[in-house]
């Protein structure tokens, strides 16, 4: 959108100029006004660069954040399992009398 934006402040910019080129500039004077035009380019092309640096950026950052989206989906998944094994894997609840049949039938 951008982009699309300074495409077009861009185009206005050239149209000035040819109207300056044409009119010679009623209010000011010529000079002033092809000087005013070259500073505007200037910061045209000035906020063209950043927006490139800006893209460029946001891709590092989208790259990044698509990692980070896959590992927290695979830490998610193992941390998923590892409660079922752990879970599963839990001794019954049982009581003392159990407990002390249990030895005397291993001894």
């Amino acid at each position: 959108e951008l982009e699309n934006q300074l495409t077009t402040k861009s185009r206005t910019l050239d149209e000035l100029k040819q109207s300056l080129a044409s009119n010679g500039g009623a209010e000011q004077t010529p000079e002033a006004l092809s000087l005013r035009i070259a500073e505007l380019c200037e910061m045209v092309d000035s906020i063209a660069s950043q927006v490139a640096q800006l893209k460029t950026s946001m891709q590092s950052i989208l790259d990044q954040w698509r990692v980070y989206d896959e590992i927290y989906a695979e830490v998610s998944l193992m941390t998923t399992r590892y409660l079922y094994c752990i879970n599963q894997c839990k001794p019954s609840v049982v009581s003392l009398e159990a407990l002390k049949n249990q030895v005397k039938t291993l001894q």
